[in-house]
Formats: C-alpha cells, sequence, structure tokens
C-alpha cells in the first residue's frame, strides 16, 4: 500500500487540508484528512510537501500530439501521444477519429479497440479507455475542415459498421441531429450506452432541442462548427447555454473563443456543468511547421492551426486549458479542476471510477504545484 500525503488534496468537489490518500493494487483505498485516515504501518509514505493531489485530468477530445495522429498506422504513435498527455496531467483520454474513408475509419477504430484491450499500460502514458467518433455523420455546412468527400448520412448500418469495427468501446460520437437519418443513429447510440453529442451542425434551436429529448446530452466544441447565435434564429449554442440537460465542451486557448465568450459560457452552464477539451492535434509539443490530420495536411503559426485557412483544432494541453479558464472565466482552481476531470469524465461516461478522489476510484491523481503546474502524474496507482 502506498500513502500520498500533501498540503491539500481536491476531490474535485471537496477541498480537503493535510491531505491523505491511500492506493491499493491501482484503485484509491481511502481518502481524507490526516487526523480521518489512519495509515497502515508497512506503508511506503511519499509526501509530496506543499503541493496540491487532485484527480487526473480527462481529454475527451484529441486527434494527437508529440507529432503523431491517433489514426495513423505507425506502431509508436499512441505511445508518443499518451507520454505526451502524461507530461501534461491526463491520466485518461478518449482518442478522436477526424472525418475519412470509410475503410480508412474502420481501420483506426480496430487499432484503438486493441489499444483500449491491451493489459501492458506503462506507468508514464495516460490511458486509452474509449473513443470518440468525429464524423462522418456531419453537416457539409458546418464540416470545418473534415473532407467533404467522405462525409456520410447517418445510418444505423453505417453506426454498426463503426461499433463492430471499435469492439464497442465508442463512448462518444459527434453527430449534426439536422440530417436525415440522424434521430435513428441518437436513439440507438444512446441506448447502448454512447455519449450523444451536437456538433458540426446547422440545427436551429427546434432541431437540436429534439434531439436532447431522444438521448443527446452534450455539445461538441461549443460555438465553433455550429450556427452562430442568433437572437431571431437561434441554434444549438443557444440551447446548450439553457439547457440543464446538456453538458458542453469549449476549446479554451484563446484562438477558437474570446476569453469573454469562455466567461460567457461557464457562467451560462456553471463550473458543473462545463467541460474543458483540447481538439488537439499531432502538432501539440511540437515545433511550427506543417502536420497531418488523417489524410488532411495542416500548418501551425503563431499557436494557429490552419487547413486551407480554416482552423483545424488546436496545440493546447489540459494544464494549460485549465490555467487559462481560470483567468478567462475568473475560477477558483478547484472550480476549474473540475472542468477538467470529474466533469469530462461523467459527461463521457466512463467505465470505472475516474475525474475524482473518492474510495473505489481508479488511482489516477496529478500534483500540482502553487502555480497550478504539474509536478508528477500518478496513473494506476504507477509513478509513485
Amino acid at each position: 500500500m502506498i500513502a500520498l500525503t500533501a498540503t491539500a488534496g481536491f476531490t474535485p468537489l471537496e477541498k480537503i487540508e493535510s491531505a491523505v490518500v491511500l492506493v491499493e493494487d491501482g484503485v484509491i483505498a481511502s481518502i481524507g484528512t490526516r487526523d480521518e485516515v489512519e495509515i497502515p504501518g508497512g506503508a511506503r509514505v511519499v509526501d509530496m510537501g506543499d503541493a496540491a493531489l487532485a484527480p487526473g485530468l480527462v481529454d475527451i477530445h484529441i486527434h494527437g500530439g508529440a507529432g503523431h495522429d491517433v489514426m495513423e498506422t505507425a506502431p509508436d504513435a499512441l505511445a508518443c501521444i499518451e507520454q505526451l498527455l502524461f507530461r501534461h496531467g491526463v491520466t485518461a483520454y478518449l482518442p478522436t477519429t477526424v472525418t475519412a474513408p470509410i475503410d480508412a475509419t474502420l481501420a483506426a477504430l480496430e487499432r484503438l479497440a486493441k489499444a483500449i484491450e491491451s493489459k501492458a499500460h506503462p506507468g508514464n502514458q495516460a490511458r486509452p479507455v474509449g473513443i470518440h467518433l468525429e464524423g462522418p455523420f456531419l453537416s457539409h455546412a458546418r464540416r470545418g475542415v473534415h473532407p467533404v468527400e467522405h462525409l456520410l448520412p447517418p445510418t444505423i448500418e453505417a453506426f454498426e459498421r463503426f461499433w463492430q469495427a471499435a469492439h464497442g468501446h465508442i463512448k462518444m460520437i459527434t453527430i449534426a441531429p439536422e440530417l436525415n437519418g440522424a434521430a435513428e443513429v441518437i436513439r440507438e447510440a444512446t441506448r447502448r450506452g454512447v455519449c450523444v453529442s451536437l456538433g458540426h451542425s446547422d440545427a436551429r434551436l427546434k432541431t437540436a432541442r429534439a434531439a436532447v429529448d431522444i438521448g443527446a446530452r452534450h455539445a461538441t466544441h461549443t460555438f465553433n462548427a455550429m450556427r452562430p447565435m442568433a437572437h431571431r434564429d437561434p441554434g444549438i449554442i443557444e440551447l446548450v447555454l439553457t439547457d440543464d440537460r446538456m453538458t458542453g465542451d469549449i476549446i479554451a486557448d484563446g484562438i477558437h473563443l474570446d476569453p469573454a465568450i469562455v466567461k460567457l459560457f461557464v457562467r451560462s452552464k456553471s463550473p458543473a456543468r462545463a467541460v474543458l477539451i483540447t481538439d488537439a492535434l499531432a502538432a501539440t509539443g511540437m515545433p511550427e511547421g506543417k502536420y497531418r490530420l488523417g489524410e488532411m495536411e495542416f500548418e501551425v503559426k503563431q499557436g494557429k492551426c490552419l487547413s486551407r485557412g480554416t482552423l483545424a483544432g488546436s496545440i493546447l494541453t489540459m494544464d494549460q486549458a485549465l490555467r487559462n479558464v481560470m483567468i478567462f472565466a475568473e475560477l477558483s482552481f478547484q472550480e476549474a479542476l473540475r472542468t477538467a476531470s470529474l466533469n469530462p469524465a461523467a459527461a463521457a461516461g466512463f467505465p470505472l471510477k475516474r475525474g475524482k478522489l473518492e474510495a473505489g476510484a481508479a488511482a489516477d491523481l496529478v500534483v500540482f504545484n502553487h502555480k497550478h503546474e504539474v509536478v508528477r502524474t500518478i496513473v494506476g496507482g504507477m509513478g509513485v
């Protein structure tokens, strides 16, 4: 057994002074103050000093990093991405696909499923715990950089092919609800426990609300790649800002959204329903230059990822997103931490308990210093 001690701990719903976390067999056995938790004799005590213990960060929308894309075939691609995530405090994530030829998508889903099912999880890498299928059921009008020639109308048959290739590991799907056939796919995906997220969509309010009525419960990179806010012609944005049935995620890099819009979003959803994502691409953690997203090429200049003049994702990391939202939305560290850990894990319906510190949860932790920088990352109790 390992006993982690620190000046403070964040569950993140609660702040614990003089925190103790007992870890056994990759699971949190107990958490509380030093007065509440008795450290067993023989336990290895690791004191983090004046740092803070927190749940591992969770990214439910990431395409790549460290020069690699989650859909590429290179055998070391995922390992390189996961090591980068680990350094930035991410312990669990959803590798996210981009619209591509259907055979390429099916092959990528098969590879990702095998990675999820693998029992070989090094202690210095984030773990894939499901797949986010972004595309091909997207609006032509709001497709962003997703290649138009590979977009498909949503059908149960196509969804079933993706589901089988992914061995049932699809945890989230982004879909445009206005497309013919979308309602049937939303119902079926919801029945299978998939988080249906509305995005890359030109849907008006009535259509978006009808999708939520039948199971959709999230919005993908809110404000981006969807009908803009309009006071006489509302759409998904207005719904996610006002409907408590929905959670929504944002890219808080200061590029995809102005800081004032980040503040508006968090105030509307509250820290209880706001979710941070990175939408990070292969260029994350790399120098400026040209990189790949699926079959597309994009270029990074001055922090912007552009493909043919269109924003193609970000080079944001989750720990930076956390620090950004503290500034942009004037959140406390505890409030911001929830949007980067518990909320994304809950929104995506992660298997096992992740994104929080409590007895029975996976021993995925991050140690932060007083500047809210990552000092150490612990995955499944490893790395201590």
